[in-house]
């Protein structure tokens, strides 16, 4: 009997006329993260993204394209050295230049326009 008292008092204080939420009007406020800006790449990131500007320029328009995966090899080593720095980016950039082939692929794929396309997983 005691127990269930302990546990009733609040809900029955709670819920008497005239209670308003101790939070009050901040409850419409809403929580928004900040991502930081990221900073710039580089030297050595601000010229790996140049040879990647002339490869996709250039030589992937006279050579066509190949890539299995979407985005392309080229797009995703772009983007992990805009967001991790050139050293990890290169690494995980590479990494996946070494799966681009035509093999059965584990993880999963997408058919988009007919074609089975290579997704990396979720990071």
């Amino acid at each position: 009997m005691r127990f269930s008292i302990i546990f009733l008092l609040p809900v029955l204080l709670f819920s008497l006329p005239g209670y308003h939420e101790p939070w009050g009007k901040d409850a419409d406020l809403k929580y928004t993260e900040s991502q930081p800006e990221p900073s710039p790449p580089s030297i050595l990131g601000q010229m790996m993204l140049k040879v990647i500007y002339f490869h996709q320029t250039y030589i992937t328009h006279v050579d066509g394209p190949r890539s299995h995966f979407k985005p392309s090899s080229s797009n995703y080593m772009k983007m992990a050295i805009e967001k991790h720095g050139f050293l990890k980016g290169y690494i995980m950039g590479c990494d996946r230049l070494m799966r681009e082939n035509g093999d059965n692929w584990v993880y999963p794929t997408a058919i988009i326009d007919g074609k089975r396309w290579k997704i990396d997983p979720p990071e």
